[in-house]
């Protein structure tokens, strides 16, 4: 693989990248009713979009594309405010693609048909190379190292791979290479993964992260897209067709991770309120595996203006503390106890109340007395005084959401509050 800045820097610029982030994410189950998945706050004050973004940016990759979709308002909005520094006269751009029936009169039907309807704007852009990345996972990845790899290799089609426990690759796409890292095969969630060579208890996992020469791409959209038989999906579809037929090949994740030297990959899907729990939790240990502090490879966001966080009173029974956990701008602990727990901006934790391992998002009022252990809590929700919560699952259950470990997730909605009709 290449380590030439220049080309790096030349392959970036003459690319364009189509970030996907049209998805609900069902299995965040209420936490999406009301945005779609890559829109969902993570991590203190990002969204869970700004990780693809950031890596795009940062990469030099700087003609993006979002195609949208699902409830897509409170992600335009946060796009708009947060994502509007890219500057036009010089070529740099993101451009919400909504689903606008531009070819037929249907939605987007699946990610390849997404890319399909974007056709004329992605031709538009008159770029060497295409990216085509999900926009609803975690991690930090230089794409311009992987664009060197895609050219280096002569590749058609490049994949993003992530080595994953053979026991846990059964809900991912699946690849089979060779020794020059050629695919040579793909199954869309196996019931018996196949190992990678030379690890029988490892799986090279799809990250949703692909390199298209831009005509190859075009060309493979237009014949799908002619496929009665299609659901026009890139994993279900696309990518089972190039395999046998043309070159395709994969890139180690490894290779191209922007994190701290030998800790592991860093890479997530938070699709599950179980994963979107533990991800966040994961953030106030003392060294996460996800270094939000690097200031070579930060990650952009919306900033809203808001005062330090505060912590009020110090009296026995009556102390604002927060113990291992992170807190927001505009928080106010006020007399109560934060441990292990992720707080995001303008909370307000009343007196006497205790949270631990939970996560906590935006704007949310926490009343006098509340107890709230291993929670989600939605934005926007007002807890009641003296309101208890993950302490007794089978309680829990008839109010609220609990997943299968034992996580309970707490929308305005389940308290009666329909702050989302009114806002």
């Amino acid at each position: 693989m290449t380590s030439d800045p220049s080309l790096v820097s030349h392959l970036t610029k003459a690319s364009f990248a189509l970030v996907l982030a049209g998805g609900r994410g069902a299995r965040l189950r209420q936490l999406t009713d009301w945005r779609a998945k890559p829109a969902v706050p993570f991590g203190g004050k990002f969204r869970v979009i700004d990780f693809t973004l950031s890596n795009c940016v940062n990469s030099g990759v700087r003609r993006i594309g979002v195609a949208t979709q699902y409830k897509a308002q409170s992600l335009i909005h946060h796009l708009q405010r947060g994502w509007s520094f890219l500057d036009g006269r010089f070529g740099e751009h993101i451009e919400l693609l909504p689903a606008q029936q531009q070819v037929a009169e249907n939605w987007y039907q699946g990610t390849a048909d997404a890319a399909f309807q974007n056709l004329g704007v992605m031709r538009q852009q008159n770029a060497e190379l295409v990216l085509v990345l999900s926009g609803d996972h975690i991690y930090k990845m230089d794409y311009g190292k992987m664009l060197a790899d895609h050219v280096a290799k002569h590749a058609d089609m490049t994949i993003v791979c992530v080595e994953v426990p053979r026991e846990e690759a059964h809900g991912v796409g699946v690849l089979g290479v060779d020794d020059q890292w050629r695919v040579r095969s793909f199954v869309e969630k196996p019931a018996d993964p196949p190992p990678m060579p030379g690890r029988s208890d490892v799986s090279l996992a799809s990250m949703g992260v692909y390199a298209f020469n831009a005509p190859f791409l075009y060309e493979q959209l237009v014949r799908d897209a002619d496929d009665p038989r299609s659901s026009h999906d890139f994993a279900k579809d696309i990518i089972p067709h190039l395999v046998p037929r043309y070159r395709v090949c994969a890139h180690h994740f490894a290779d191209s991770c922007m994190g701290p030297p030998g800790n592991p990959p860093y890479w997530r899907d938070v699709g599950t309120i179980d994963a979107y729990w533990e991800a966040n939790m994961e953030l106030t240990k003392v060294i996460p595996e996800l270094d939000l502090y690097d200031e070579e490879w930060p990650i952009w966001t919306y900033q809203e203006q808001l005062p330090p966080a505060k912590f009020v009173f110090d009296d026995d029974g009556r102390r604002g503390m927060a113990v291992d956990s992170m807190v927001s701008g505009g928080d106010i602990i006020s007399g109560a106890t934060v441990r292990r727990s992720l707080l995001f901006s303008s909370v307000r934790v009343s007196s006497y109340s205790l949270v631990e391992d939970s996560v906590i998002l935006p704007r949310v009022r926490i009343g006098e007395g509340a107890v709230l252990k291993r929670v989600v809590i939605d934005k926007y929700c007002r807890i009641p005084d003296g309101l208890v919560a993950g302490i007794n699952p089978e309680e829990d259950r008839a109010r609220f959401y609990v997943s299968e470990k034992g996580v309970t997730l707490i929308t305005p909605e389940m308290l009666g509050q329909n702050v989302h009709q009114t806002r």
